[in-house]
């Protein structure tokens, strides 16, 4: 039986994950020893400076989250 998949909602669609390696593989990357080891994958989100005063990317990472925000 076939699959049938929606269309998607306008002509263009997003780029997927387009984000995601944005925050990846930063020179500034320490891992937050606090995580387990399987978590040391250079995503920023796993730093021990994410969103904290010490992150000289900070400005981006809010800059993200209010774009996630309802408009």
């Amino acid at each position: 039986m076939p699959v049938h998949r929606p269309f998607p909602a306008s002509g263009n669609p997003e780029p997927a994950e387009e984000d995601e390696s944005t925050f990846l593989n930063r020179p500034c990357f320490v891992f937050n020893r606090s995580l387990p080891a399987a978590y040391d994958d250079k995503h920023c989100s796993h730093c021990q400076h994410y969103l904290t005063p010490r992150c000289p990317h900070i400005d981006e990472f809010i800059e993200d989250v209010e774009e996630l925000g309802p408009e």
